[in-house]
């Protein structure tokens, strides 16, 4: 043999191994499954709330919110966020509140100083 094939069949081995070494190990365990989806699931409602909220609160106020001021969660079927108003000595809010749940897919309870906009 000659060392070119001996070089190239050197190659091919080696990505044959590390094919093979990706086959076996990309299998997971119910745990890590569970886990997984557990950690899509709180993304989705948390990614639904920042979606939905700040629009909701712009609608009720016609003030922009962007960063919550607090978040409250049990990361799994819903999650609150609350704002405290930039403008609120020029008539703006003092306080938003928003929650979401995961079961109605939406906003269910949307409060404005104290006062409830929403409620499912």
């Amino acid at each position: 043999m000659s060392e070119t094939l001996k070089i190239i069949l050197a190659v091919v081995a080696v990505f044959a191994a590390g094919f093979i070494m990706v086959g076996t190990n990309k299998q997971q365990s119910k745990e890590e499954m569970e886990a997984a989806s557990m950690i899509r699931n709180y993304v989705a409602i948390q990614t639904m709330a920042n979606d939905k909220c700040p629009a909701a609160i712009k609608k009720a106020t016609g003030e922009q919110v962007f960063f919550p001021s607090e978040t409250q969660s049990d990361k799994d079927s819903y999650i609150t966020l609350k704002w405290v108003g930039e403008n609120s000595k020029n008539g703006g809010f003092k306080t938003a509140s928003c929650t979401l749940k995961a079961s109605l897919g939406g906003i269910s309870e949307l409060i404005i100083d104290d006062k409830a906009i929403i409620k499912k």
